[in-house]
Formats: structure tokens, C-alpha cells, sequence
């Protein structure tokens, strides 16, 4: 999705926890949560009792610049990051300081339309077994693809799952382990919406697996490797402290969401696009209409879900204090425009943004690239 960023104001926010898996209210629109400010308590480095001063913001930093599409990004144990190249099914390393190097090539990848090398995570036990699973768009079908990392060889093991439907549009691609060690897939309808309500297809879903590719031990679906369906197209999915589980996904023409997951959940489409609908369906946390947003990957950090946004050019920024949405804040309007991606870094401190201005944007001098970001500076 292109075009300039949206001017309008924020979409609705649902509050509310989503307590029962498989329905949710649809009535009006709660005011917005507010929470009291935490009283301070004396720093102990201080001598007269008085909280010491936070540090200072830190300056945004472009840790690799003029990559080709990139798509995905997942952290190694070391703090260096590996970022997929959706046009040239490369996977490079990024150390911070040091210029991108290429450490495979993916095998099978048909990148065309919005399909190519997308999601990429690394093994909860990557220290043991060397474990990296990517997403990838094969000629036919979206599949899973198990790989190896020893040093900075990059080789393939096996297909762990296979048989996603494909399109031009609406592959989904995501990959992330969740706290349970299991690895969440997201998927989309492949622009054939009867995939989304189908539980014999893999489309229009988030699915959990472990790292064979069988359905994940206690899944709602018995045999079935889905966890959620009534997807469009999920393109982020993240946790938070407490081990809530979030995901963004595209609308059509109406509203973008930012969904809170819960096992053999159902969020509507095609039926519905937003909140509205059955009570069968799960409404979204917050929705925006598509010229603001266009969710892409998210990430959780300090009880605030972030969104990159495509279309909308923007990082948006919810509270999620105890799974309920507080008011989305529009961060960097504009300042780097799409952006893909947008990952916590291992010591939780820094947030690391891919931008996407090589495809269907108006690539700027450096793009595509990196920016490392200090969440205060925002």
C-alpha cells in the first residue's frame, strides 16, 4: 500500500479486555483509559533523598542504509540482528557499526507481487542447535523453511511447513516465537477471503507450531495448527510482559486494527472489517482507517504496543496497560516514511525500525534502511 501519510484524526478505541476467547462486545465506544502518574520514590544515589535526574534521550542512529526491500527482523543471542531481503531472498547481519553482510541465500523464493522472503525468527535455543526459521513465498504456496547459522553461513535444513496459500496479495509472512517457545505463524487470505473462515485451509490465520512444523500441544483446534482465524492479512505479532499477545492487521478500505489474540478467537473476516458484526467475533482493540495506518510488524516495550505503518508513514504508539488500549499517539509523521518493521531490542531498551520506501514508496537518499531509535526521544 503507497501513497502520503493520512491527515485524519485517530480512528476509534475500543477499551476493554477481550476476557473470553471467541467473542467480544460491540457496543459503543468507552472513554479512553487514564492512569495516575507513579509517585517517586528516593534514589538511593541520591544524597538528599531526591529522585536522580533521568538520562538523556539518545539520538536516533542509522545502523545500515541502502538495503533492497527489506521485510523482516529478529535478533541473535550476540545483540546482532539478521533482516531479510524480500526481492533477492538474501538474509543479512547487521552489527551495529559495521556494514550489512550477506550470510545465505534462501532457497525457492519466487518474489513477486507482495510475496518473496518475508517473516525470519531465531530459536528460543539458538545457542544449542543454531536454529533460524524463515518465511518464504515459493512459486505456489508460502511455506516455512527451517535453516542453520554457524558463523555467518547461513544453509537451509527442511520445509517445516508448506501448503499457505499464496497470492499476488495478502501473504502475511510474520514470524515470532512467543514466551511459550512455540512459533506463532502469520498468514493471509491470499485475496481468496473464503480461506479466513475455512479451518481446513492454512489462509487468513495465526498459526502455532513447533519447530518440526507440527501443531503446537494444546492448540484449540484439535490437529490443526491454528491458533486464531478471521484474518485478513496479519503482518505483526508481539507479546507483552504478562504474555498477552497483540497483532496488526491491513483492512480493506475501511479500518486497520490492532487485535489483542486469544486462542480460537475469530475476527470476523470477511464478514466484517473493524468492530461490528456477531457476537462470534472478536472486535479490535483499536482501528484506524487505511490512509493512517497500514500496519505492518509490532513490538511491545514498556506497556505501549508500537505499529509500523506503511501507508500511514508513522509509528504509532498505544498504551496497553493491562491489555486495555489507551489513546494511540502518531509518532515520526512522515519522518522516514513507510515503515515495515519494528523490533525491541535484547537489552529492551532500544527500538530498531526498518523502512520501506523501495517498494511503492519514494525512496530517499540511504533507503532502504535501519534507524535505531531510544523510545524516549519519540
Amino acid at each position: 500500500m503507497g501513497g502520503p501519510p493520512g491527515r485524519s484524526l485517530l480512528a476509534v478505541v475500543l477499551a476493554g479486555v477481550l476476557a473470553l476467547a471467541g467473542c467480544a462486545g460491540s457496543g459503543g465506544t468507552p472513554p479512553g483509559p487514564t492512569t495516575a502518574a507513579p509517585t517517586p520514590s528516593p534514589s538511593a544515589g541520591s544524597p538528599s533523598g531526591a529522585p536522580a535526574s533521568p538520562a538523556a534521550p539518545v539520538a536516533p542512529r542509522v545502523v545500515a542504509t541502502d538495503l533492497d526491500v527489506p521485510w523482516g527482523l529478529a535478533f541473535l543471542p550476540d545483540g546482532s540482528a539478521l533482516v531479510t531481503l524480500r526481492d533477492r531472498g538474501e538474509v543479512v547481519r547487521l552489527v551495529d557499526g559495521e556494514k550489512p553482510r550477506t550470510v545465505g541465500t534462501v532457497p525457492g523464493v519466487a518474489p513477486t507481487g507482495e510475496g518473496g522472503l518475508l517473516g525470519i525468527a531465531v530459536s528460543p535455543t539458538f545457542a544449542q542447535d543454531g536454529r533460524v526459521f524463515v518465511y518464504l513465498s515459493a512459486a505456489g504456496e508460502n511455506r516455512v523453511l527451517r535453516m542453520h547459522l554457524d558463523g555467518d553461513s547461513l544453509t537451509p535444513d527442511t520445509v517445516i511447513l508448506s501448503g499457505i496459500p499464496r497470492g499476488t496479495f495478502h501473504n502475511g509472512g510474520r514470524l515470532a516465537f512467543g514466551p511459550d517457545g512455540d512459533l506463532y505463524v502469520t498468514t493471509g487470505d491470499a485475496g481468496v477471503r473464503a480461506h479466513a473462515q475455512d479451518l481446513d485451509s492454512l489462509g487468513g490465520k495465526i498459526l502455532r507450531i513447533d519447530q518440526d512444523g507440527h501443531p503446537a500441544p494444546g492448540n484449540p483446534f484439535p490437529g490443526s495448527p491454528a491458533w486464531t482465524l478471521g484474518h485478513r492479512n496479519v503482518q505483526g505479532i508481539a507479546w507483552d510482559g504478562a504474555g498477552r499477545m497483540y497483532a496488526s492487521e491491513f483492512g480493506q478500505d475501511t479500518w486497520d486494527e490492532l487485535n489483542l489474540i486469544t486462542p480460537g478467537s475469530n475476527y470476523g473476516w470477511p464478514v466484517v472489517e473493524g468492530r461490528g458484526g456477531a457476537p462470534r467475533f472478536v472486535d479490535p482493540l483499536v482501528q484506524w482507517p487505511t490512509d493512517d495506518a497500514s500496519p505492518s510488524g509490532i513490538a511491545v516495550l514498556d506497556d505501549a504496543v508500537y505499529l509500523a505503518a506503511l501507508r500511514g508513514q508513522s509509528l504509532w504508539r498505544v498504551p496497553v496497560p493491562g491489555g486495555v488500549a489507551g489513546r494511540p499517539e502518531r509518532l515520526l509523521d512522515g519522518t522516514y516514511g513507510r515503515l515495515r518493521d519494528v523490533a525491541v531490542d535484547p537489552a529492551g531498551h532500544d527500538l530498531w525500525l526498518l523502512t520501506s520506501n523501495t517498494f511503492r514508496g519514494q525512496p530517499r537518499p540511504g533507503d532502504d534502511k535501519v534507524v535505531v531509535l531510544d523510545p524516549a526521544s519519540l
